[in-house]
């Protein structure tokens, strides 16, 4: 999944792709890079980030959504409003990736009739403005399970199949650097809920916090900390260096098929 932020303060590259013409071009680019999905994003949700008004944020995503629609590949929207996601839908998103896990009043509503658009459930403590201030847990990995456990059976009451879900823990998300890295050391344990699990670690302050390198000089941390995701169980990788991670995925896709290949061999030649 290659991240398209239409907004001037995202937390990697924001301001670089505020215009629709610059958000297109560096969608087309990702794309050619060899993005499997793409998710445009018009509201940052880093640690202290501001909110912005409906029309400002449909104003961003919109015109990028529309102008893609015809790329022949899927196109989420990174929202947490009802309205945006009313509009995202009607211009052709294939998924909604909600940072608040439809619990906003009328979210739910706005994505259960759409039986064509997926769902991304995410986890998070407090809000974008507060989340980092004091993010505590008992039990960081358990309760992280529990909350999307509980956010599953919500949009299944609602009328949501399983089957249109996915899941995301939320990396950064009211969570300290050993909340993170017990996360992604335990993902694994968040696979027996049944759906897809997606994982965002592209360029994160808990990378930076290992290696001392600013945002945009953590290309090689975030293909580390993706491939260890998909070893642990995620199905889909949020990520700003597309090219590199796939090529570091077809490596590791390599040696697993690899090794599948000769547990047949030798399963054959037994029998």
């Amino acid at each position: 999944m290659g991240i398209i932020n239409v907004t001037p303060d995202s937390f990697s590259d924001g301001g670089l792709y505020l215009s629709a013409q610059q958000a297109i071009a560096h969608a087309k680019h990702l794309i050619d890079e060899g993005a499997d999905i793409l998710d445009i994003g018009g509201e940052s949700t880093r640690p202290g980030s501001q909110q912005v008004s409906i029309d400002e944020e449909l104003n961003r995503v919109i015109p990028v959504l529309e102008a893609l629609a015809d790329s022949q590949i899927p196109l989420s929207v990174d929202t947490s409003k009802p309205e945006v996601m009313k509009h995202a839908i009607a211009a052709g998103a294939f998924m909604i990736n909600d940072v608040n896990a439809l619990r906003n009043p009328g979210a739910l509503e706005a994505v259960a009739p759409h039986e064509q658009v997926q769902i991304c459930l995410m986890h998070m403590q407090g809000t974008p403005q507060t989340m980092q201030a004091n993010p505590q847990y008992y039990d960081i990995v358990q309760e992280v399970k529990d909350f999307l456990q509980q956010r599953i059976q919500a949009a299944k009451s609602a009328g949501i199949a399983e089957e249109r879900l996915v899941i995301d823990p939320g990396f950064g998300f009211g969570k300290t650097l050993q909340h993170n890295f017990t996360l992604l050391n335990q993902l694994d344990q968040l696979t027996s809920l049944g759906v897809p699990l997606l994982a965002g670690l592209s360029r994160k302050s808990m990378l930076g916090a290992i290696t001392g390198n600013s945002a945009n000089y953590r290309i090689h941390e975030s293909i580390a900390a993706a491939l260890l995701a998909v070893v642990k169980g995620a199905k889909i990788v949020r990520v700003h260096d597309v090219k590199a991670t796939k090529e570091a995925l077809a490596i590791h896709n390599a040696m697993r098929n690899c090794a599948a290949q000769e547990i047949n061999v030798s399963t054959s030649n037994r029998n």
